[in-house]
């Protein structure tokens, strides 16, 4: 086998064991959940977890850290290809509730499980959410100058509850009902 494909088996390693982990966290939570039952439903052993991962609470920190950097590089792509404002916060909120679509499991154990993580990892992903709310705020000013940065904030946080609801609502909300909801709160 290639470094390339020994690296290629190893990434998808990786992201089999954060599926697994983010379905079984989201199921039954953080708490209730083995890394045993994690390899097994990634289709390998416990200890070979180990190989990826130093424990259950670093595979908690990868799913919510990859998430939120992922959540952020993506916005930061459409601001930056997306040159009216308008269009830029259509563009933002599809790729969003995309997001959010794909990722429900995710969601749920960002929803439950943010405060088992250390305090390093905790913060790391505050801050990068704390910059994705910004990002957003910032489109928000462009549409609505006059506005208080503070309304713009809850705008986007109302915006965000609208987009996340996928856990809660499954299939009942379409990708399509949850856009047209969050566009609606963002410009109240």
């Amino acid at each position: 086998m290639t470094a390339t494909a020994r690296a290629r088996a190893k990434a998808d390693r990786r992201a089999a064991l954060l599926d697994a982990a983010a379905r079984l966290f989201a199921e039954r939570g953080y708490e209730r959940v083995t890394l045993e039952e994690v390899g097994g439903a990634a289709g390998v052993s416990g200890p070979a977890v180990y190989r990826h991962f130093a424990g259950k609470r670093a595979l908690l920190a990868a799913i919510l850290i990859d998430a939120s950097e992922g959540l952020l590089d993506g916005a930061q792509r459409v601001v930056g290809t997306v040159p009216a404002a308008g269009d830029a916060l259509r563009a933002l909120v599809a790729f969003h509730v995309d997001f959010a679509v794909a990722n429900a499991a995710v969601i749920r154990v960002q929803d439950r499980d943010l405060d088992s993580l250390e305090g390093p990892d905790r913060r790391r992903v505050r801050s990068l959410q704390r910059t994705y709310v910004e990002l957003w705020v910032g489109v928000l000013q462009r549409l609505d100058p006059g506005a208080d940065p503070a309304d713009l904030r809850a705008r986007a946080h109302a915006g965000f509850g609208l987009m996340n609801s996928t856990p809660r609502t499954g299939a009942a909300a379409t990708p399509e009902l949850l856009a047209r909801m969050a566009l609606a709160a963002l410009l109240a």
